[in-house]
């Protein structure tokens, strides 16, 4: 059975924490990845906005690969998603931002994240640096259609607990999103859009 229901939960972390997270996890959980990521949220400019959206749309690319990337279901910092993933080859994300655009999708939310990825107790820990703002955690499980979505949530919500880690509510998520977009995401318009720009910029391959 597939995988492809994404189960995930978010909180905020400080400087310290995020350190000593690194700490922690170097030597209790395993690395998996060090992840330089360039995202265009588009979900943002769609019916629902931040808040209300039950598709999120995006293209990303993380260590020079491109991918589009759809989840579908609500969101709000604790969520069950289905994932449906795309990978293209390095190089084409600049192509695949002209084809967004030529299907319509012409603004969207430009993000840069870094991030170190760790596993463990069977969970995957995205540990995140919003470059020059701010850090925050992603806890989070693949389950199948079959699986209790709620019951591995209350698994990772006692991980976290046991860490001694803040968990978003849905307020807190909605409020650190808008702050993200106020202060260190950028609108990108498809309109001003010139060739190679992200190749240009990021120095992608």
């Amino acid at each position: 059975m597939d995988k492809n229901i994404e189960i995930e939960i978010r909180g905020p972390l400080s400087k310290e924490e995020f350190d000593n997270l690194v700490k922690f996890f170097e030597e209790k959980g395993k690395k998996t990845s060090e992840k330089d990521r360039v995202l265009i949220d588009y979900s943002t400019f769609l019916e629902g906005g931040v808040e209300k959206r039950k598709k999120d749309i995006r293209l990303r690319v993380t260590n020079g690969i491109p991918e589009i990337i759809v989840k579908v279901g609500e969101w709000g910092g604790t969520e069950q998603r289905k994932e449906l993933s795309v990978f293209t080859k390095p190089g084409e994300f600049d192509t695949l931002v002209e084809i967004f655009g030529e299907l319509g999708f012409s603004k969207g939310m430009l993000c840069v994240r870094k991030s170190k990825v760790y596993e463990y107790k069977d969970i995957e820990f995205a540990l995140v640096e919003v470059p020059g703002h701010s850090y925050y955690y992603e806890a989070e499980k693949m389950a199948s259609n079959n699986e209790n979505g709620d019951e591995l949530i209350k698994e990772l919500e006692n991980v976290c607990k046991e860490l001694k880690l803040n968990i978003f509510d849905k307020k807190q998520f909605f409020e650190y999103v808008d702050k993200l977009n106020k202060e260190a995401n950028e609108i990108f318009d498809y309109k001003n859009n010139t060739p190679n720009y992200f190749k240009n910029r990021f120095n992608l391959k």
